[in-house]
């Protein structure tokens, strides 16, 4: 490993809790019992609990950590219509209404965030800077012109293409053979958006506790007695909202998230005059590898964050560090002596169908499964859940129709993850 990688003061850990405000936590007991009880405070829970105590309903939301240590902080705060399988490959599986649905929602947790960007005490810097996608080979080019082309039969996305001799335009690199821009994609600043959320939930009146893991959730009666580290606690309803962190304490849930690493460096402060020839837009970035690059400037253009599955096996943020440099500098030679300041993971919470999910099994409520775009998709389906737990959505989301399903020998530890990796860069070489 290059020993001048890395800033004197380098940190593993991500850069955006570096910099977010703190938000203190008022010095509070467990209750013996509250209405609804929410395990885990990031997107998710917070967005959950909202509705929740504006319906007058005690709400407790618990964190084995303390607020937004999960993916809340360690995300890239890109923001699309979060949703990965074609309306060709839904219709396949569940039919025109099914799919048509599924992406009127995947369009919905987008509006939902711009309108969630409006509401007064809700600091999100949310902007819509379209997003870049990359051909990273010849014919990945011409494949993304032909859909284009197409057009989509939900989404009104006005992507148009950007052939390689107009890249100079978009991005600085010979790596890509042009590509295609989706203009209502956005981006956030995750350092503002989480403190906003957890500062509105506590103004409302939810009681927030850090460092209280959940041990247990057993039925007892017409609820729940939720064993915690710190005691237990008796529940009306409760709402799992731990996507990838989910664990044991719901095997069933467990089976069916598969908890995947995603890693991220940022950079030094870059040269304004490299930052802008390098990055003439403010675009949130990707392309069409499998195992694919996100990755996007600071919300104050000084620095490049840049993300990506770099390992077989999960590894520590600082080995994979020097991988993710290795993959940035073949996009962008002239970053080559840019150091690292901050690099971190989190696990993503994918799921067999590549798709999210949310519903509800007699009280106890569940929302994840957000396939690397959960930030606008963990904010909507949270809402939903929440609006569903005050007995406001008299509809089921269309998430909670389709079937969430397992895998035989799978109990949640992806031990299939290291062939499918390396199965994804040999695929990644040829671009199929």
């Amino acid at each position: 490993m290059r020993t001048d990688l890395f800033t004197k003061t380098f940190k593993t850990r991500p850069y955006w809790a570096d910099i977010a405000p703190e938000v203190p936590l008022p010095a509070t007991d467990l209750p013996d019992e509250v209405d609804v009880l929410i395990v885990g405070a990031g997107y998710t829970g917070l967005n959950a609990a909202l509705p929740a105590v504006r319906e007058g309903l005690g709400t407790l939301v618990v964190d084995a950590e303390h607020p937004g240590w999960g993916c809340s902080l360690r995300n890239g705060g890109q923001l699309s219509t979060s949703i990965k399988p074609s309306f060709a490959t839904l219709k396949s599986r569940y039919g025109e209404e099914i799919a048509t649905n599924l992406c009127r929602e995947a369009q919905a947790s987008l509006d939902y965030m711009h309108a969630l960007s409006k509401v007064d005490g809700i600091d999100m810097g949310l902007r819509e800077v379209g997003r870049f996608h990359g051909a990273h080979k010849p014919h990945l080019y011409d494949k993304l012109a032909k859909d284009c082309d197409a057009g989509h039969p939900v989404w009104k996305t006005g992507a148009y293409m950007v052939p390689k001799a107009e890249m100079p335009a978009e991005l600085g690199t010979e790596a890509y053979h042009g590509g295609i821009v989706y203009p209502r994609h956005c981006s956030i600043d995750v350092s503002r958006y989480h403190p906003s959320l957890l500062r509105m939930a506590l103004r409302l009146g939810a009681m927030v506790k850090e460092n209280c893991r959940v041990v247990s959730i057993e039925r007892q009666g017409a609820g729940f007695k939720v064993r915690t580290s710190h005691g237990p606690v008796k529940a009306g309803k409760v709402i799992l909202a731990t996507n990838g962190y989910t664990g044991p304490v719901s095997p069933w849930h467990q089976r069916r998230i598969i908890p995947i690493g995603s890693y991220v460096i940022a950079t030094e402060e870059v040269p304004e005059q490299l930052i802008d020839r390098l990055f003439p837009t403010d675009r949130v970035l990707s392309d069409t590898r499998k195992l694919v690059y996100y990755y996007r400037l600071s919300p104050d253009r000084k620095r490049v964050l840049f993300g990506g599955r770099v390992s077989l096996n999960e590894t520590d943020p600082r080995n994979s560090a020097a991988q993710l440099h290795q993959d940035m500098c073949a996009l962008f030679p002239e970053l080559s002596g840019v150091r690292i300041s901050h690099a971190w993971m989190g696990f993503v919470g994918y799921t067999f169908d590549t798709l999210a999910h949310c519903g509800e099994d007699d009280g106890l409520y569940f929302a994840g499964g957000y396939c690397g775009s959960g930030v606008g998709m963990a904010s909507y389906l949270g809402m939903r859940i929440g609006r569903k737990v005050a007995g406001l959505e008299k509809s089921p989301s269309t998430f909670e129709r389709i079937p969430f399903r397992s895998r035989p020998l799978y109990k949640g530890d992806p031990w299939f993850l290291a062939p499918s990796v390396m199965v994804y860069r040999m695929r990644d070489r040829v671009g199929i």
